[in-house]
Parts: C-alpha cells; structure tokens; sequence
C-alpha cells in the first residue's frame, strides 16, 4: 500500500484495518512467546537485547494521563524505539490491551507498554506486523511519529 493508496483511503476504515492488524499480531506473538508486557519488563528487554524487539505498544487510559512517572517512562520509552528504529503505535484503551495480551486467570495492571519480539531463530513471521511496520512508516512520512490504532472491540 503506497502513501497515496493510505491518504486516500477513509481514516476509520485505515484505523479498523490497522487495529485488526494489530490484534492479531499480539495475539500471534503471545501464541509464539514473543511478547513483553509492561513498563519496566520492556525497559529490561530494550536495555537487554534491543536488537530483539520488533515492534512497540504504548496504552493510556485517561485515568492515567495525570501520572507523570508514566509519561517521562511513554517518553524514554518512545525515544529508544525512535533511535533503534522500533515501530511504535498507542491504544488509548489500555482494558483491551491487556484482554488481548493477558490471560483468562490472570489480571494485568501494567499493560501500559508491549514489546513484540523476535525469536532466536528467527522462525515467527506475520504478514499483519509486516502491514503494521508500513503503517508506522507511512505515518512518519506525513509527520505522525507515534500514531493511534484503535483496537476492535469484542
């Protein structure tokens, strides 16, 4: 899809197809083990082996947008990805998220940050993170550096 082919298209169905793109790559990765969920977790994976992360998630909910710990974490965060060139979107439904990227048995507090990785090996690809990785750089053409996906709804 050109930049043309994304302009053109209707922004809510651009945002659907990319948000259905991205449920199913975190649902891909969390099948495959390629998933890291939370702040200081992805903070550990990115200072650890940066070269392993593929693709960045930040979530906030409007209950959180006063915390100011979370956005100096949104924006180091964010500068790492910028500087290893990591696609990076934000949800700004955090619930969904963490439904997604969670388990039935247990509750996720902290799904404000996922880090989508690569295996070892090297062995997951997914057409929906390669469609994903092109709508992160489409949206840095026409200046939209952290784009918003919105996810489906259930």
């Amino acid at each position: 899809m050109t930049l043309e082919e994304i302009l053109i298209e209707k922004p809510t169905e651009r945002a659907q197809g990319t948000g259905s793109a991205l449920e199913e790559v975190l649902v891909s990765a969390k099948d495959n083990d390629s998933i890291t969920v939370g702040v200081y977790e992805c903070a550990k994976v990115m200072n650890l082996d940066p070269d392993s992360v593929s693709f960045c998630v930040l979530a906030m909910d409007e209950e959180f947008e006063c915390d100011i710990a979370l956005q100096i974490h949104f924006t180091l965060i964010q500068s790492f990805c910028f500087d290893n060139d990591i696609s990076i979107v934000r949800v700004s439904d955090m619930q969904r998220l963490a439904e997604i990227v969670g388990d039935k048995a247990e509750q996720l507090e902290d799904a404000h940050c996922v880090l989508i990785t690569n295996p070892a090996d090297g062995s997951w690809e997914d057409p929906a993170l390669e469609k994903l990785h092109l709508f992160c750089e489409e949206s840095r053409r026409i200046n939209d550096w952290v784009p918003e996906i919105s996810l489906p709804e259930r």
